[in-house]
C-alpha cells in the first residue's frame, strides 16, 4: 500500500563475503566506511550463482525417487510413513499431468535433491509441496515452473509450521515461490524470478511466529508486474510479510526485484532486519507498514527505488518516495517484543532515490473506509467495531485505534547521494517526516493537522548522529515544507542533533 492508498536443524549456511554491483549475479562492491559508525561491506549471499550441492548418493535409510517415473515423488510420499527421508536422483522429476497434482508430505518428512535434481511443474501443476504436516525439510532441490494462482505459493502452499527450506532454488514459478509458517527457517536459498513474490509470509488462520530468513539470494521476483495489473494492490515484493510476530531477516542479498525488496505489511511485530545487502530494486528497499517494533541495522542499501521514484516524480507527485519507508508503524511498549521502538541504525544508504520517510496517513485507522487493510484493526484494539463514534473520539480509543508512526529512532547511519549517479535533478534527495491533512471519513476524529502535528513533534520520532554526504533536503509535516539542514535542525523540528552534512562531497 502506497501513501495515496488509504491502505528441524539447518544445514550448513554458505556465504561469501565480497563486494557488489547492481546487476543480477554480479560481484558486489564494498560500501564506503563511515565516521557515523554505520556498517561497511556486508556479506553477500551469492546463492544463485553458487548453489550448494546435495548428497551424491542416497543417505542411509532414504527412499530413492526416480525422475523417469512420472508422479514417483508424490506416490512414494503417500505410501511411506512420517519422518521418511526421500532422495531425488539427478534429473527432471515431474508430477502427474493434472493441475492439482502435488506432493503432500507427512510430519517430519525430508526431501533432499542430488546434484542436478529438479522438480518441474511443467507450467501445468499449481503446487509442489502442500498440506498441513509439520517439520518438513526441503533441501538441495530446484523447484520450478509451477503455476500457483495470485497470492498463493508453490512450496509449503498451506503455510504449515516448522518447515526448513535450505539450499534450494525456487524459480520461474507463478504466484509466490514459497509460503511461510510459524517457526519456519528459510536459509541459503535462491528465490529467483517468481511471478509475484519470492516468499509470501502469510497464514490464512493464526499468526506466523519465529520466522528466520537467513543467507538467501532474493532476486528478480514479481515478473508478473502485479502492481501495474492491480493498481495500488500492495501485493508484490521480494518478500512480503503479513501479521508475522517475531522475524529475523539477516544476511540476505535482496536485489533486482521488480518493486519493493522487503515489505512488512499489516500488524507485523518484533522484526530484526540486519546485515543484509538490499540493492537495485525497482521500488523501495524496505517498507514497514501498519506494524510495530523493529530493529533495522547494519544493512547496506544502495541504488533502490530508481524506477518507481523516478516514475512518480515525472508524474508530478510531490510525495517524498523513499528507499526506507515507514508507514503508520512505530514502537509500542504495550506489545511484547525485543524492542519497544523502531530503531534504524548503522546502515549505509548510498545513491538511492531519497532516504527515509516516516509517514502517517491521517485518514487510515481501524474501521476507516480509507484503510486498505480492511477488516484489520490495531493490535491494541483488535475489533474494528470498537473504533466507531462516539467512543473513538475519547481515550483510550482515540490513540489506540490508529497505527501510529511513533518512537522511531534513526541514528548513526551514513546517507550518500550523488545525483549524477542516480541521474536526477530533484525529488530524489529527501528525508521526510510528515502526514496528510485529515479529511475522511466525516466522523473521523483525526481531521485537519492533528496527525501531522503529532508525527512531527509529538510522537518521539528522532534523527540524530547521522552522516549526510550530498545535497540532501528535508521534508517536515507536509509535502510542501522542504527544509535545508539548518531548518531541519532548528525549532520546531530539532532533528539530527550531532549529525553532519557535506553537500558537495556526494557530487
Amino acid at each position: 500500500m502506497r501513501h495515496w492508498t488509504s491502505a528441524a536443524a539447518p544445514l550448513a549456511l554458505a556465504l561469501l563475503a565480497t563486494g557488489c554491483t547492481s546487476s543480477a549475479g554480479a560481484e558486489p562492491k564494498a560500501a564506503p566506511s563511515t565516521s557515523a559508525s554505520a556498517s561497511a561491506a556486508r556479506p553477500v549471499a551469492r546463492v544463485c550463482a553458487n548453489p550448494a550441492a546435495g548428497p551424491a548418493q542416497a543417505p542411509a535409510g532414504a527412499v530413492t525417487v526416480d525422475p523417469a517415473k512420472v508422479g514417483d515423488l508424490a506416490a512414494k510420499t503417500k505410501s511411506n510413513p512420517p519422518n521418511t527421508t526421500f532422495w531425488l536422483r539427478p534429473g527432471k522429476h515431474r508430477l502427474d499431468p493434472d493441475r492439482y497434482a502435488q506432493v503432500i508430505p507427512k510430519k517430519g518428512d525430508r526431501y533432499l535433491g542430488a546434484p542436478g535434481a529438479v522438480l518441474d511443474g511443467g507450467k501445468k501443476n499449481q503446487y509442489a509441496f502442500s498440506g498441513s504436516a509439520r517439520d518438513v525439510t526441503i533441501g538441495y532441490l530446484t523447484v520450478q515452473r509451477f503455476m500457483a494462482p495470485p497470492d498463493e505459493g508453490v512450496v509449503n502452499h498451506d503455510s504449515a509450521d516448522g518447515w526448513v527450506i535450505e539450499h534450494a532454488t525456487i524459480q520461474n514459478n507463478s504466484g509466490a515461490g514459497l509460503m511461510a509458517g510459524a517457526g519456519q527457517q528459510v536459509r541459503a536459498n535462491c528465490l529467483r524470478d517468481n511471478g509475484q513474490y519470492g516468499m509470501n509470509a502469510y497464514k490464512a488462520t493464526g499468526r506466523i511466529t519465529n520466522l528466520v530468513v537467513e543467507g538467501n539470494e532474493i532476486v528478480g521476483n514479481n515478473t508478473g508486474d502485479w502492481e501495474r495489473r492491480r493498481k495500488g494492490c500492495g501485493c508484490t515484493g521480494g518478500i512480503k510479510f503479513w501479521a508475522v510476530n517475531g522475524a529475523d531477516v539477516r544476511g540476505n542479498w535482496v536485489h533486482d526485484n521488480r518493486g519493493t525488496g522487503l515489505w512488512a505489511d499489516t500488524n507485523n511485530n518484533d522484526f530484526r532486519i540486519e546485515n543484509n545487502v538490499i540493492e537495485a530494486n525497482d521500488g523501495a528497499a524496505l517498507i514497514y507498514e501498519i506494524s510495530y517494533n523493529a530493529v533495522i541495522r547494519n544493512n547496506t542499501i544502495r541504488r533502490n527505488n530508481w524506477v518507481e521514484g523516478r516514475r512518480a516524480a515525472k508524474s508530478g507527485d510531490n510525495f517524498p518516495f523513499a528507499t526506507v519507508y515507514v508507514s503508520e508503524s512505530g514502537g509500542e511498549p504495550r506489545i511484547r517484543a525485543r524492542t519497544d521502538k523502531i530503531e534504524i541504525y548503522r546502515n549505509v544508504l548510498e545513491n538511492n532515490w531519497s532516504g527515509i520517510t516516516l509517514w502517517e496517513n491521517a485518514d487510515r485507522f481501524c474501521n476507516s473506509p480509507a484503510n486498505t487493510s480492511s477488516g484489520d484493526c490495531t493490535l491494541l484494539v483488535g475489533s474494528t467495531q470498537r473504533c466507531a463514534k462516539p467512543a473513538i473520539a475519547k481515550a483510550p480509543l482515540y490513540s489506540d485505534c490508529r497505527w501510529k508512526t511513533q518512537r522511531v529512532d534513526i541514528h548513526d547511519n551514513r546517507f550518500v547521494l550523488d545525483k549524477s549517479v542516480v541521474k536526477c535533478t530533484e525529488k530524489c534527495d529527501r528525508m521526510a517526516l510528515l502526514a496528510n491533512y485529515g479529511t475522511y471519513p466525516d466522523w473521523s476524529p483525526y481531521k485537519g493537522e492533528r496527525v501531522a502535528g503529532a508525527i512531527t513533534t509529538g510522537q518521539h520520532n528522532r534523527w540524530h548522529h547521522n552522516v549526510y554526504i550530498g545535497p540532501w533536503k528535508f521534508v517536515a509535516q507536509d509535502t510542501n515544507q522542504v527544509l535545508d539542514f539548518g531548518q531541519w535542525q532548528g525549532a520546531p523540528y530539532q532533528q539530527d542533533a550531532g549529525s553532519t552534512l557535506d553537500p558537495q562531497a556526494g557530487g
